[in-house]
């Protein structure tokens, strides 16, 4: 039962550092290049963001318990183990940050799209602010990978 427990830690590891990567990287960039307009784009690509949210939290849940089913406590004085959760704490201040402040903005300048309206220099700023947490967050999925390993074993 724990090689198919770790098998799972390691599945969990690699879906969520793999999810970032193929959907912030790939699949969002050639969203913006096959779609008919960039809204439809953005609608898409959020869409697929929130969906890996959700994801990354239901690995991260399963990360963190087993880690502390483990190794106890002692998990807590691994690096692994900080790195997910600061990845969680990323995804939170996305998901539940600043993306409702993107929709909301989104809905005020309606009719009109975002980037045609009032409020394009706030709606840029914010996404901004969110590129960058999934920036660091991709960044930090390398580490856990990397450390991912030793936790399975």
């Amino acid at each position: 039962m724990s090689r198919v427990l770790a098998a799972l830690h390691e599945i969990a590891v690699a879906l969520w550092a793999g999810g970032i990567w193929v959907s912030g990287y790939l699949v969002a960039p050639l969203l913006f290049r096959a779609a008919p307009d960039r809204q439809i784009a953005g609608n898409l690509a959020g869409t697929i963001f929130t969906a890996m949210a959700f994801l990354g939290l239901a690995c991260a849940a399963y990360i963190l318990v087993y880690r502390l089913a483990r190794s106890g406590l002692r998990a807590m004085k691994q690096g692994g183990f900080w790195i997910v959760v600061a990845m969680v704490a990323l995804v939170v201040a996305g998901q539940f940050g600043v993306q409702p402040i993107l929709a909301s903005l989104k809905e005020q300048a309606l009719p009109r799209e975002v980037m045609e309206s009032v409020f394009r220099d706030r709606f840029a700023t914010w996404h901004g602010v969110a590129s960058i947490l999934y920036v660091i967050q991709s960044l930090l999925a390398i580490g856990m990978v990397l450390l991912g390993g030793r936790a399975g074993r």
